[in-house]
């Protein structure tokens, strides 16, 4: 939920298949303005500082964010990749901002459609946040989320499920039931049960989320609003299947949901 997408921290708010994704809000003035400045401030950067001082590996990740936004992936990956690769060989494997480049490149695979080093490559960061950040830093939780949303997308529901579930329960632990991240982590699992067709865990996840953001962020912020367009899809769902079941057969009974 943050607003910032510098280095790409946040979980990320998921829009549930069949709802339209295309609100824009959090990207003023503008994502080509925004790009625009991001490209000057680089290249007086690499002019002043020099190609591999950190700041300028800073605004070159920040520039490949811009791209990677506005759906311009196939100049976003090679961007991060380059600047992953400077960031290794000036900062070392392991430096936080080293990892960052690698969840962003991670990201930027899984955007362009790429699971087969989207994966690996998730998992591999999630491996040594956790060596260097810790369990339950903010960072590896997010790190742990953007795996879930690739093993999902790969259609891999088995691994994704457990780990959505896993990594809100560290959300709820270490920043607490209605933290902005928390709210997008429980909006992930929801969409993610929503997926997977399990209607009796994602609408009441859904609503307790929708809640919640009405609560903390506001009636009209775009998470929120994201949220509603969510519940509303698993609403329709959920009508459409009592329509073809009115006998409320469902076959295997699910647990209730773990929030």
């Amino acid at each position: 939920m943050r607003t910032a997408l510098i280095e790409a921290r946040k979980p990320g708010v998921r829009i549930a298949p069949g709802t339209d994704g295309g609100t824009g809000a959090r990207r003023a003035p503008g994502p080509r303005l925004r790009s625009a400045a991001r490209i000057a401030t680089l290249s007086q950067r690499e002019q002043v500082l020099g190609d591999t001082h950190p700041d300028t590996l800073a605004s070159r990740n920040n520039l490949a964010c811009a791209y990677r936004v506005t759906k311009k992936v196939d100049w976003a990956v090679p961007l991060f990749e380059a600047t992953l690769a400077q960031r290794e060989q000036v900062l070392g494997d392991t430096h936080p901002d080293t990892l960052r480049s690698r969840n962003n490149l991670a990201r930027a695979y899984r955007t362009a459609g790429d699971l087969r080093r989207a994966i690996p490559l998730h998992e591999t960061t999630v491996t040594q946040y956790e060596q260097v950040l810790g369990d339950t830093h903010p960072d590896t939780l997010s790190s742990r989320n953007n795996l879930a949303r690739a093993y999902e997308a790969a259609g891999d529901l088995k691994r994704a499920m457990p780990l959505y579930e896993a990594t809100l329960a560290q959300y709820e632990q270490v920043l607490g039931d209605t933290h902005p991240d928390t709210l997008s982590s429980r909006n992930n699992l929801a969409c993610a049960y929503l997926a997977a067709g399990n209607l009796e865990r994602a609408v009441p996840l859904l609503e307790t989320t929708l809640a919640q953001c009405e609560r903390v962020l506001g009636n009209t912020h775009p998470d929120t609003l994201n949220s509603r367009k969510n519940l509303t899809c698993a609403r329709q769902e959920a009508k459409a299947a009592q329509k073809e079941n009115p006998t409320g057969a469902t076959g295997p009974h699910q647990p209730p949901p773990t929030v």
